[in-house]
């Protein structure tokens, strides 16, 4: 063989291997709580945003029609044998899940949870921010509103979504610390439904005719109780905050019976969890002050396998017309 051909061989080689590399296609999977409605409906964009972004990618998002673990289990095992490559999961409960998502990461599929900081069968967990000072933000514009005394409930998705449970157990804690005056009545689950958000808060004004305060914690949450608040027609009298976002309940906000809303853009989170996803199954390192490439998500706090972004807006009427989802 000619001494010149060897190079030429090697470097044909190595530019196949590259082009190998590089052609590699990766199958990812979301799959949220709940399916039709306003928050996993803009996280889907977010997922297919990153889908155009990335060529190589099969990103997809699917999700129960109803929220309940044992569906979101089902939906795992069927991506589990349809061998996709990697999973992202905002878990309704995130003990139900611990097994199957194991099985996944047995069975070498990357899980990538959010909203799921103790989830122990992870990869990563990603968190648009911390998830207790989020919390203590809403009791105290809860506070303020209420005049700093009076009875307030908290609503969270169930008592097994983590992070609402933080935000609400920290909202608890601080204003125990720091308003005496006021008195929590107690915190109930709604399902992820704005019928049952509205339902439950009539109960509750029913039960407690003097209650001033409600913080909720899934995107249904202020719309049910606002609707249940502007019916009764108790705006300024009962105070609603929580998070949800503009197209589920910006008609409560303009009309003053949802006093604010809190959120992270359900987009970027869906952007996110995809992102760090392909960059573990790229092998590329994964440590605090990564870069996403996402607003909010583009120097990541660490603690342990998880990872916090800053990424939380808070809307009032005054700047509700900012944000189109």
């Amino acid at each position: 063989m000619k001494k010149g051909i060897v190079p030429v061989l090697a470097l044909l080689l190595v530019t196949a291997v590259a082009q190998a590399a590089a052609a590699k296609t990766y199958t990812i999977a979301t799959v949220v709580k709940l399916s039709g409605v306003g928050w996993f409906n803009r996280m889907e964009e977010g997922i297919r945003r990153f889908a155009k972004d990335h060529p190589n990618v099969n990103a997809f998002q699917v999700g129960p029609a109803k929220a309940d673990a044992a569906l979101q289990v089902q939906m795992i095992e069927d991506l589990i044998a349809q061998k996709v490559d990697a999973i992202c999961v905002v878990p309704f409960s995130v003990e139900a899940l611990e097994p199957v998502l194991k099985k996944a990461m047995d069975k070498g599929i990357v899980v990538i949870t959010h909203e799921a900081e103790n989830q122990r069968n992870t990869h990563w967990d990603i968190e648009a921010f911390d998830n207790a000072a989020y919390g203590e933000e809403f009791i105290k514009v809860l506070a303020q509103k209420m005049n700093y005394e009076g009875k307030w409930a908290g609503f969270v998705g169930s008592f097994t979504s983590k992070s609402h449970n933080q935000w609400v157990d920290a909202a608890v804690a601080y204003a125990k610390k720091n308003y005496p005056k006021m008195q929590f009545v107690g915190k109930f689950e709604a399902y992820d439904d704005q019928q049952r958000a509205y339902e439950k808060t009539k109960e509750l004004l029913k039960a407690h005719p003097d209650l001033k305060g409600i913080q909720g914690s899934a995107s249904t949450d202020p719309a049910g109780a606002g609707l249940a608040v502007e019916e009764m027609g108790l705006q300024g009298k009962v105070h609603v905050v929580g998070t949800s976002i503009p197209s589920v309940s910006g008609q409560y906000v303009r009309s003053g019976a949802v006093d604010m809303i809190g959120f992270w853009d359900p987009a970027d989170a869906g952007y996110a969890m995809n992102q760090l996803a392909l960059m573990v199954l790229e092998k590329q390192p994964i440590r605090a002050g990564i870069n996403l490439g996402v607003k909010g998500y583009e120097n990541l706090k660490q603690d342990g396998k998880v990872l916090y972004g800053q990424a939380w807006v808070h809307v009032t009427k005054e700047n509700l017309d900012q944000y189109n989802f």
